[in-house]
């Protein structure tokens, strides 16, 4: 097999696995246009729900380039344990939050979740940054997309406790 082919297949296992863990989200936090968040009190900044899809899609996208360009680098620059074990533990996060809002019902749990999702998603980007420049600018939107995340997982578990 050519540079090239393992180039994409490499890409195809990171869209994968960024997909994936939307899946497994998704999945496992069944109900976002059930009842119970249709009737939570939200702030007045909340989007529309029909946001949430195409930003998303777009978001897991990035973070499978972003991880693909940092893997690539693995045999050129030692060192690329830190910032794997870091988006991995992002993305365990990311993937958690979903069952742990819409899944279980519990907007304090999610917001611990999303807290460390912040968290481990800063010292991804400063990794990121670090290894491969433009993999940590492609992050930079998510970081801002769960920095917004934060403050309304808040606003919603206050509201409603």
């Amino acid at each position: 097999m050519n540079d090239r082919a393992r180039k994409v297949i490499a890409l195809a296992i990171a869209m994968l696995l960024c997909y994936g863990a939307a899946a497994v989200g998704g999945l496992l936090g069944a109900g976002a246009d059930g009842g119970w968040y249709a009737d939570l009190a939200k702030p007045s900044w909340t989007p529309p729900s029909w946001v949430f899809g195409p930003v998303w899609t777009v978001l897991y996208g990035m973070m499978g380039v972003a991880v693909w360009l940092v893997w690539l680098r693995r045999r050129r620059r030692p060192g690329a344990a830190a910032p794997m074990t870091a988006f991995a533990a992002q993305l365990a996060f990311n993937a958690a939050w979903s069952p742990l809002f819409f899944g279980l019902h519990r907007p304090g749990m999610a917001f611990a979740d999303i807290v460390l999702l912040w968290l481990a998603l800063v010292a991804t980007v400063w990794l990121f940054l670090r290894r491969r420049p433009i993999a940590g600018l492609l992050l930079a939107p998510y970081l801002l997309w769960i920095s917004f995340a934060v403050a309304l997982n808040f606003a919603i578990w206050r509201l409603n406790t």
